[in-house]
């Protein structure tokens, strides 16, 4: 052990346990020793694609009633900060800025998703990194590239470690497994020595928590993520003031995150957080959504919409629509939908499905507080089905899905979709990406801003002061 190692365990005058910290200390190498030289040039040009859809999510979200409901009390309590709130002309200071920020990207159901680390990055990282660029001016384009991408590498690492069943026993893993990808990217955006990276990790971990339960209505599935967030840049700025946290958050056989977090040692992989670290990168296997619905949907809409291409139907002609998937995307995602609120809309597959039969699509224009207690849709959302194939779920293709949809007049259809539109397989090209984010963020800002956010992000390692782009996403 070095002096500079044997220093770091005397503590208030009491000699801590040294830690076997393999893992953890491989992540903060990673991510300590990360350069904007050292990331691939198809990563970082994919990070900037990532970065302007979660961007104009957030944007978006900021106009939404929850959103508005959750601004106004942050704003009440906080109103003399130095960050801003996206799509707002309000000011809160750092860690409610990260907050609500990474609440309004979530708040929608359209910020992307790592399927196979069941999160998303977005709204755990970009935050932090905004909120730090606002309080230290300075950073640099390049810097805050290098600290979104330290963010999208280790979330879903950590995600894909505690495996489908941390889902599936109600954790809500963009809110426990998050906190990670936020405190990666905030000591990253820092630039924090490889001992504080490992302390940052371990302030963020203990902070990590959140319940499945909030997608059955509740507004506070969407804040999950901004609480990832928050504790994330948390665990940055306390671990560079030289504040300690678990040195072996992940590791600890008592009371580490991965064994807290699973019932079974057998459902976490400890391997998986450092495998192939810096050679395969996580950052291009995110997924962007082109729905406004869970993510665990997705697959099912799009086989929807193969089958009405190939043999067009109206929705008075479906008898019966079976979807055979996953266990976990049956307890994630499908129950018989009763009218509960937006985020329970967003989820229910039998209500999306039946939204998608009558109107084509389902994106903002479709999902409106006017259309959840529709008896034509509630109508047809009980001819939907679910199987959960004990096949398919072994396969550990959490979005699997193979629909049949049985018409009235004998005929029946079947496709099968492993990955969604706008999936790492299937990634969306950046003119769509560019769509998308101009769809979303003309509802809040005029045009010419709308397109100053959208160069400035295309065009992020030019900027020598990443202070600039964030002062963009707010009202002047």
């Amino acid at each position: 052990m070095t002096a500079q190692a044997a220093a770091r365990t005397q503590e208030h005058g009491h000699q801590t346990q040294v830690t076997d910290n393999p893992y953890t200390r491989r992540i903060a190498q990673f991510v300590s020793g990360l350069t904007y030289e050292k990331i691939p040039s198809e990563v970082r040009q994919r990070i900037k694609l990532l970065i302007l859809d979660s961007l104009g999510c957030g944007i978006y979200g900021s106009i939404k009633e929850h959103s508005r409901i959750l601004i106004d009390a942050i704003s009440d309590v906080d109103a003399n900060g130095n960050c801003g709130i996206w799509g707002t002309e309000k000011r809160v200071t750092a860690p409610h800025a990260a907050l609500v920020n990474g609440t309004l990207i979530q708040s929608f159901e359209l910020d992307d998703i790592h399927r196979q680390g069941a999160m998303h990055v977005g709204s755990t990282t970009l935050p932090g990194i905004t909120a730090i660029a606002e309080i230290r001016p300075g950073m640099s384009g390049k810097r805050f590239m290098t600290a979104a991408v330290a963010g999208y590498e280790i979330g879903p690492r950590v995600g894909i470690c505690m495996g489908p069943n941390h889902l599936g026993q109600g954790w809500h893993s963009g809110a426990t497994v998050g906190v990670f990808a936020g405190a990666a990217s905030a000591a990253a955006a820092l630039g924090l020595s490889e001992d504080a990276t490992i302390d940052a990790l371990g302030v963020a971990g203990t902070q990590a928590a959140g319940l499945m339960a909030a997608q059955y209505g509740s507004m506070v599935k969407r804040m999950n993520h901004g609480r990832s967030a928050q504790s994330g840049l948390y665990g940055g700025l306390l671990a560079n003031a030289g504040f300690t946290g678990i040195k072996n958050v992940f590791e600890s056989e008592y009371g580490g995150f991965c064994t807290t977090f699973s019932r079974s040692r057998e459902w976490f992989k400890l391997e998986e957080l450092t495998r192939d670290l810096g050679e395969r990168w996580e950052t291009m296997r995110d997924s962007l959504k082109f729905y406004s619905a869970a993510a665990s949907n997705h697959t099912t809409l799009d086989a929807i919409r193969i089958m009405r291409a190939r043999r067009p139907f109206a929705p008075e002609e479906v008898e019966r629509i079976v979807v055979h998937g996953s266990q976990v995307t049956r307890d994630h995602v499908f129950w018989r939908y009763e009218p509960s609120g937006m985020t329970n809309a967003q989820f229910c597959m039998p209500y999306i499905v039946a939204t998608l039969l009558l109107e084509g699509d389902f994106f903002v224009d479709q999902v409106t507080e006017d259309k959840l207690a529709d008896r034509e849709r509630i109508a047809l959302s009980r001819k939907v089905e679910f199987i959960a194939e004990p096949e398919i779920t072994k396969t550990g293709l959490r979005y699997l899905v193979r629909v049949e949809i049985f018409l009235q007049d004998g005929t029946r259809l079947e496709e099968t979709v492993e990955a969604q539109r706008g999936s790492e397989t299937r990634f969306a090209s950046e003119a769509e990406v560019v769509e998308k984010f101009e769809k979303l963020v003309k509802h809040v800002f005029p045009m010419p801003q709308v397109h100053a956010i959208r160069d400035a992000v295309l065009g992020l390692e030019k900027l020598e002061d990443a202070s600039g782009l964030a002062k963009l996403l707010v009202k002047s």
